[in-house]
């Protein structure tokens, strides 16, 4: 386990002043979190890079691998309509060449409502500053939309379970690049359709989960994750269903790379992108809003930042449905981010069962990257 150096106490107080200077409440959510949430959350992808612990026929429990989720269920569970919340403390990652604890400090923000637009400048802005106060003179600000792919896809007018598949793969670029290069093929050749899958959709819910659980008996499985066997069925079938979908057209397939490779400094990249698609009131609603939030990011601290927009969806985490921001350094590369954060309004309603809403977005420092003389 790779621990970060000794931080210098005067940066990182600095760093930590800029969160306290919002007036948040500290929180200090557990260490461990759920895995079958964490998965649900973040995405499967995430799994190879979790630390998973499990108590004798207890629950699958992971170290957790950021701040975000455990805030929000404090949120929940606190039964405020608002509130915005500091912490600090450690985050777990793996890796195939090592594993890491380091050290996070940011905040988490919900409200029922007001501007989100405004909201999100404002968040731009103090991460921005705190990631400054770590002391480095080579920062820059890449700015990006969760919600914009989606938009485009939709202004497409795919057939529904193929701008379903598309909108999952934007995470993962590998997949999303294999699915254009197969535009005009035959159908998807997805690990995920396969005999039981078909067999699963074409049973009622109850009969499919028990069928899974036979399948587990005979064949010695022991599933892991915490998801029930009517979970993984329904996740198996809807799989089964956008693996099904037709291709892209050539066309299709040729208006997606364009808009992917959409990288740029913000003002020109929201021209770029409304040319892509000018009929497009969802995109053009949302482009709309940019305009509006570059007006409130220019009139403040992150003005004088160097940024570049980049239109293909970015981050760890799949939960972001709106703004996403990173801060980085020349120094350490545009792959390692000293700063992150963004929008992410679905994730309550998704903690809670449809019962959550409003506005919810925060952001984060690692000071052991924001740090010039720590950082790597």
């Amino acid at each position: 386990m790779i621990q970060e150096p000794r931080l210098p106490a005067d940066r990182l107080e600095a760093i930590r002043a800029a969160f306290r200077e919002t007036g948040a409440t500290w929180v200090q959510p557990p260490v461990l979190q759920p895995l079958s949430l964490v998965l649900d959350l973040a995405g499967e992808a995430l799994r190879s890079r979790l630390f998973v612990l499990q108590a004798a026929g207890g629950e699958e429990v992971c170290l957790r691998p950021d701040f975000t989720a455990p805030v929000a269920r404090l949120h929940l569970a606190s039964g405020a309509a608002s509130g915005d919340y500091a912490y600090e403390g450690l985050v777990f990652r793996a890796s195939e060449d090592e594993a890491e604890e380091v050290l996070q400090i940011g905040i988490e923000r919900f409200a029922q409502d007001g501007d989100r637009v405004a909201a999100d400048a404002d968040l731009v802005d103090l991460v921005w500053r705190a990631s400054l106060a770590g002391g480095r003179g080579d920062l820059s600000l890449r700015l990006g939309d969760a919600g914009l792919f989606p938009a485009f896809v939709e202004s497409l007018g795919l057939n529904g379970a193929l701008a379903a598949r598309l909108t999952r793969m934007a995470a993962r670029p590998s997949r999303l690049a294999a699915e254009l290069d197969r535009a005009g093929g035959p159908e998807s050749d997805d690990p995920s359709e396969g005999v039981i899958a078909r067999r699963l959709g074409a049973l009622p819910p109850e009969e499919a989960a028990a069928l899974l659980e036979e399948i587990w008996m005979l064949s010695g499985i022991t599933p892991v994750g915490g998801r029930s066997a009517g979970e993984i069925a329904a996740r198996l079938v809807r799989r089964s269903e956008t693996a099904r979908a037709p291709s892209l057209s050539p066309d299709q397939a040729d208006a997606i790379r364009a808009f992917l490779t959409v990288r740029a400094a913000p003002r020109a990249a929201l021209e770029q992108l409304g040319r892509l698609a000018p009929k497009a009131s969802g995109l053009q609603a949302r482009l709309a809003d940019w305009a509006r939030r570059l007006d409130r990011i220019e009139a403040a601290s992150a003005g004088s930042a160097a940024a570049t927009f980049d239109a293909a969806p970015r981050g760890d985490f799949a939960y972001y449905d709106g703004l996403v921001v990173e801060v980085l350094s020349d120094a350490l590369g545009p792959d390692r981010p000293l700063a992150a954060g963004g929008r992410y309004d679905g994730l309550q309603a998704r903690l809670s069962g449809g019962a959550g809403g409003g506005s919810a977005l925060g952001g984060m420092v690692r000071p052991g990257r924001a740090i010039a003389e720590t950082g790597r």
